[in-house]
């Protein structure tokens, strides 16, 4: 086995893991069929948009499978990545605790509309793969680097961090807690956070990113943002 292929199967695997133990502990039962259906969608889009990288795009999921605080290189965004994986964990154990003692009642037609949701957020993030090989884990500029300025980026500057906000807002939904959804607050000022600190960044290192920035005016949202 490669070491590409080992960190993958290697990280997916700790990932499906953490994410169950994350969303069933707290809950302190099995019985828990939100958290089970969103583990399905969860892992199923992941699983299928890394055997895509796998397949057509190797050198960027090596880029992927690069990623966390540790591999950061800049003290600001270890700093904000430690941030954003305390949020994420926050996101699943809300749900979890909401749905042990019961403090939400979300309608399954919600619950299934927060799994689509999730998978739309997939989705996004898997049309970004596919216009942009340079979509690493890390901010860093690569050698051969180009500005990306076609498909979604035409539109907003950061269409993943928009894919992976969609996905997160259907999270809590999706796990049957309208007091998760608080966590969609604090996760969406630590992206705004990162992705400022990754066009100072890019500004600077990269060349012809900073006129892109005049040419796509909105970061996340068009017209608002």
């Amino acid at each position: 086995m490669s070491d590409l292929a080992r960190k993958t199967v290697l990280g997916f695997a700790f990932l499906i893991v953490a994410l169950g133990v994350l969303l069933l502990a707290p809950a302190w039962t099995l019985h828990f069929w939100q958290a089970w259906v969103y583990l399905f969608v969860f892992g199923t889009s992941a699983a299928l948009v890394t055997a895509y990288l796998w397949r057509y795009d190797p050198k960027l999921l090596e880029r992927r499978v690069r990623a966390g605080p540790l591999a950061e290189k800049e003290t600001s965004q270890k700093l904000i990545q430690s941030l954003a994986s305390v949020a994420f964990i926050g996101a699943l154990v809300v749900p979890s605790l909401d749905h042990r003692f019961a403090w939400s009642h979300v309608p399954v037609s919600v619950v299934i509309a927060g799994d689509l949701l999730a998978a739309l957020g997939f989705l996004i993030i898997f049309i970004v793969f596919r216009g942009n090989q340079f979509a690493a884990g890390t901010i860093e500029v690569s050698q051969g680097q180009e500005v990306i300025s076609t498909g979604p980026y035409a539109i907003v500057r950061h269409p993943m961090y928009g894919g992976a906000l969609v996905l997160l807002l259907g999270t809590p939904v999706a796990l049957g807690s309208w007091w998760g959804l608080l966590t969609f607050i604090p996760i969406t000022f630590i992206i705004a956070w990162r992705l400022l600190d990754e066009e100072r960044f890019l500004s600077k290192s990269l060349s012809g990113y900073a006129q892109y920035c005049q040419r796509v005016r909105y970061r996340l949202v068009p017209l608002l943002w």
